[in-house]
């Protein structure tokens, strides 16, 4: 092989170098940044595409689709001074890599730091129980404040989510007493009107006895008051009829005497009626 097939062979290796420098075929899903001489070229889309070999290169191949950022946790103090624990999740996608690139040294860490900023002035502004409570609330304003700063960037955040937003260990512990102590506290009050109510059924109760017996006692009167007037009417004797009432309370007596468990033995008089007057005395003599 003489010189002159080496130089060709040679030339031709340059020329499929430099073409094999010049194509570039940049795949689905991202998009690459070309610097001429070391600036801002243009940027490069799915598909094939030719530069200028050896003048051009590639400078960055940045994704299109969307990146998901995890926020770290961080302690944040709400209004009334208490301290959470809250994180986050931002969904991103770039629109624009040169100003990605040549906007921010870091665009994922500029956008970590700049949710957590916000989180805490959003929070900041709130009560522990409107920050627990409201996380669309907070993510609102959360996309709100961080939409217009990052667009400078060529980024557009999709949604922000918060994941976590729980009271620090040490509130945990003082809301989980305050939790024990205000059961306790309805539990008491619980026990405190159960007992109030059953001593009010219970007075309403002796009182309605006591108004049924004075009642009973009403009817009972008025019934010896009747049958003192039939026994009078047909006895036609003033003082029959007090013995008779008497006698008949007498016996009742004996009887409910024999009744008892410790009567061994009743004697009834032989003349009742003469041991019933005897009770009433020079009374009915009057």
């Amino acid at each position: 092989m003489n010189g002159v097939s080496i130089v060709m062979l040679v030339l031709a290796a340059l020329v499929v170098f430099t073409v094999y420098k010049g194509v570039c075929i940049v795949p689905q899903g991202y998009k690459w940044v070309v610097q001429r001489l070391g600036k801002y070229q243009q940027t490069l889309e799915p598909g094939f595409s030719i530069i200028i070999p050896f003048i051009d290169r590639i400078a960055y191949k940045v994704t299109t689709k969307d990146i998901v950022l995890d926020i770290p946790s961080q302690e944040v103090i709400t209004r009334d001074n208490v301290v959470i624990i809250a994180n986050a999740v931002a969904y991103i996608n770039i629109v624009r890599p040169d100003k990605a690139v040549y906007g921010i040294e870091d665009y994922e860490y500029g956008i970590r730091n700049l949710v957590q900023t916000s989180l805490r002035s959003i929070i900041g502004e709130m009560d522990l129980d409107n920050a627990l409570s409201s996380r669309d609330e907070i993510k609102a304003l959360l996309k709100q404040a961080i939409s217009e700063d990052i667009s400078d960037w060529g980024i557009t955040l999709k949604t922000v989510e918060i994941q976590d937003i729980n009271p620090s260990n040490t509130m945990q512990a003082s809301m989980e007493e305050q939790a024990a102590a205000e059961r306790l506290r309805r539990a008491t009050v619980t026990r405190a009107d159960g007992q109030k109510q059953a001593a009010i059924l219970e007075a309403d109760g002796r009182l309605e006895a006591s108004r049924r017996d004075a009642e009973a006692q009403v009817v009972l009167a008025k019934g010896s008051e009747e049958s003192i007037r039939l026994i009078t009417a047909a006895m036609g004797d003033e003082e029959m009829p007090i013995v008779y009432l008497l006698g008949e309370q007498y016996i009742k007596s004996i009887q409910h005497l024999s009744e008892s468990d410790n009567a061994k033995m009743v004697v009834l008089p032989a003349d009742i009626l003469s041991t019933v007057k005897g009770m009433v005395g020079d009374k009915l003599k009057v």
